[in-house]
């Protein structure tokens, strides 16, 4: 119960300091790091939740979580753990309710990771196959393809074997050249580092949780952070001002909407567009060092806490 009781604990703590990291300011300054944080605010409350439910649920083994689920599972099998459980009154049926619960916790979860993953990598397919046909190569537009569309709209389409960049004729019209060759290394960036799978997750519990106001509040953060972190590399390659000026450009123009699957400079419901060009154009002094190792080692600690409460067999 001791277990269950410190699990519990910091589940609810984690979803504490999610609120506060969404309100914070200092993210803005240290995107990846702050992303970092919210992978691990993110997995240690569902690990943390999860297991409350097992070590209360499987309390009579006094083996905690993990060595609970161990014993369980050989018990289940044989029909013993019910039995037993039922033979307690309302304290085991309890039990039996906490586990259900986890499972179901688990399955959702996992099954939200997997339909996620499996409709991205289908519909980018589609999409691919499609860029075929009415994409073509431009020698203004290196490392991109364009379509012959009006509405102003850039955006990429991560993949393991293909990886394509696309710029819409519309995008081309209100771009200069230097303000063209800062979204290309936006959007590179997306691709080098494999933002779409960092975001990956959290638009899994988006999809397991649609209806959860503070699910998708928390996924616009992020992905707003994401932006923040390509942002940044495409200002090393071009100056903060031209990427300012291509976001206010494609927000006069009213960019078309993304293709599902993709990651875009702009996107038509994005609304944190003018905290991005208030952070190029005027940028604060960037995280301190310190301060981002002293994030990132708790939040390794937050796990690794998280991993040895499962283990406490009481």
């Amino acid at each position: 119960m001791v277990s269950a009781a410190l699990l519990t604990l910091v589940a609810v703590s984690c979803l504490v300091a999610m609120e506060v990291l969404h309100r914070a300011k200092w993210p803005s300054r240290g995107p990846y790091t702050a992303v970092i944080a919210w992978q691990a605010l993110g997995l240690a409350w569902g690990v943390s939740t999860i297991g409350a439910l097992l070590a209360y649920g499987l309390s009579s083994y006094e083996l905690g979580a993990a060595g609970g689920l161990l014993a369980a599972a050989t018990d289940l099998y044989t029909g013993e753990f019910i039995i037993s459980e039922f033979s307690q009154g309302v304290e085991g049926v309890s039990h039996l309710v906490a586990v259900a619960l986890a499972v179901v916790l688990t399955l959702v979860l996992f099954s939200g990771l997997v339909a996620s993953f499996v409709q991205v990598v289908r519909v980018r397919r589609r999409h691919h196959d499609l860029l075929e046909l009415v994409a073509s190569e431009h020698p203004d537009v290196p490392g991109a393809r364009v379509v012959d569309h009006p509405a102003a709209a850039a955006y990429c389409l991560p993949g393991v074997l293909r990886s394509q960049v696309v710029i819409s004729a519309g995008a081309l019209e209100v771009l200069d050249t230097r303000e063209l060759a800062a979204v290309l290394a936006h959007e590179h960036a997306h691709l080098r580092e494999r933002h779409d799978l960092v975001l990956l997750p959290f638009s899994s519990l988006k999809r397991a949780f649609p209806r959860v106001h503070l699910v998708r509040t928390y996924y616009e953060s992020v992905a707003l952070l994401i932006e923040m972190c390509a942002d940044d590399q495409a200002r090393r390659r071009s100056s903060s001002r031209e990427l300012a000026m291509a976001l206010l450009r494609f927000g006069a123009a009213g960019p078309a909407p993304v293709p599902a699957g993709a990651m875009a400079a702009v996107h038509a419901a994005e609304p944190g567009v003018m905290r991005r060009v208030n952070r190029l154009l005027r940028p604060d002094t960037e995280l301190p060092y310190h301060a981002g190792a002293v994030i990132m080692g708790a939040s390794a600690f937050l796990l690794a806490t998280v991993t040895c409460l499962w283990h406490i067999p009481i």
